[in-house]
């Protein structure tokens, strides 16, 4: 089986942004409230993050659940793991997910400033320097076969898109409009020239947009 480059279950809001400015500690969506665009997650049986029983299930809970499935290895932009900037002046910072991160699989973290690998459970984050096709390189080669997960931010997954680097995509929209923030697309027609797409709506109000290569 051909080893693929996906992002799965990546959020944006009807207006393609999938994260706010003037990220901190304490916001790391920035001005965004983050529950405007999960809830539809949070809501699932399948969330990994659930600490309670229950959860919703059928469309939303199965695209929830194929988030780690077959997944190898994680590529995410350094604003994804953390709201530093420059040199890392805080080496005691291991990420905003505490000593149990969702990965379960090595995750490349896009930096211009090294670090050491840190590793918490079954999860080992490397910060890494390079262009999409070299950080790709090595991401396919510690996923042992596997899938390569493009985890995000926008700006991450557009660099990877702009390189023609990625297969699939499952791209949750939101029923929300926030105006402002980092953005992952105008319209999803901007895919068309290299993807199929299918827009599957969920009784959620979100609109799961399904791509594959043409």
């Amino acid at each position: 089986m051909a080893q693929l480059v996906r992002v799965q279950n990546f959020n944006v809001s009807r207006d393609g942004i999938g994260a706010g400015e003037d990220q901190t500690l304490e916001r790391p969506f920035g001005h965004v409230d983050p529950e405007r665009l999960f809830s539809w997650a949070g809501a699932t049986a399948s969330w990994p993050m659930r600490t309670e029983p229950g959860g919703s299930r059928g469309l939303d809970d199965y695209l929830t659940r194929d988030y780690a499935r077959n997944i190898g290895a994680e590529i995410m932009g350094r604003n994804k793991f953390g709201p530093q900037r420059g040199p890392w002046q805080d080496h005691e910072w291991q990420g905003w997910w505490g000593d149990e991160p969702p990965f379960r699989t090595p995750v490349f973290v896009l930096t211009h400033h090294a670090r050491p690998s840190i590793t918490l459970s079954d999860t080992t984050f490397h910060f890494v320097e390079g262009d999409p096709a070299s950080v790709l390189e090595q991401a396919k080669e510690a996923a042992d076969g596997k899938d390569v997960r493009v985890g995000g931010g926008a700006t991450t997954i557009r660099q990877f898109l702009d390189a023609d680097l990625v297969d699939t995509l499952h791209i949750a929209v939101s029923p929300v409009e926030l105006g402002s923030g980092v953005r992952l697309w105008e319209s999803p027609d901007e895919l068309l020239d290299r993807f199929h797409l299918d827009v599957v709506p969920s009784p959620s109000g979100v609109v799961h947009h399904l791509f594959w290569r043409r």
